[in-house]
Order: C-alpha cells, then sequence, then structure tokens
C-alpha cells in the first residue's frame, strides 16, 4: 500500500495518465487528468473513484468479519477511513455546487 503523497506543483504531465487501484497516489492525478474532459468529467471520475473506495471497503470489512486471514483489522480500518474521506470531500463539492447554483439562480439580471 503506498501512502506517499506529491505535491500537485511537482506532478509532471506524464504522471497524471490513469494508473491501477483506488487509494494510491494516482488518484488525484486521474482526477486532474480529466481536465480536458472538464469539470463534469473530473467529478464523474471523482464519485467513481469514491464509489470503488466504498465498494472495497466493504468487501475488506465482509472478508474480516468471515475470519480470512489474509485482511488485517488494520487494512480494514484504513479502507473504512479512506472511503469515508472521500464521500465526506465529494458531499462538500455536491454541498459547494448546489450553493453556487442557487446563488446564480438567485441573481437579478
Amino acid at each position: 500500500m503506498d501512502l506517499r503523497l506529491t505535491p500537485l506543483t511537482a506532478v509532471s504531465p506524464a504522471a497524471v495518465r490513469p494508473t491501477g487501484g483506488v487509494g494510491q497516489a494516482g488518484a488525484a492525478g486521474r482526477v486532474a487528468g480529466t481536465a480536458s474532459g472538464g469539470f463534469g468529467e473530473a467529478f464523474k471520475t471523482a464519485l467513481q473513484n469514491v464509489s470503488a473506495a466504498q465498494n472495497k471497503s466493504s468487501e475488506l470489512q465482509t472478508q474480516f468479519q468471515l475470519g480470512n486471514p489474509n485482511v488485517s483489522l488494520e487494512e480494514t480500518m484504513l479502507a473504512m477511513q479512506k472511503s469515508q474521506i472521500g464521500f465526506q470531500a465529494a458531499l462538500h463539492v455536491r454541498n459547494r455546487m448546489m450553493q453556487a447554483y442557487t446563488d446564480v439562480m438567485n441573481m437579478q439580471v
């Protein structure tokens, strides 16, 4: 499991290509790499990553409860926290988008 973080200013364009699984350091690069597709595409990719993290977390919880010796409690708890943080971030973005939409709709012409 790779938990290294790279600052966005140090990311080269070649490092922004989509890579392996969810939760790796390349997750931020995948979202940033979709900038040519616009905000909607980036948001869709981010939601897919959050969904995949939640699915992985659920699978690890199930495997741990079934007593799988290859799944540790630490790994399960870390996956749960990652999925929770991702969900909270997506929720905050959604709330800010809805507030911005409301502000624009309430502007006088």
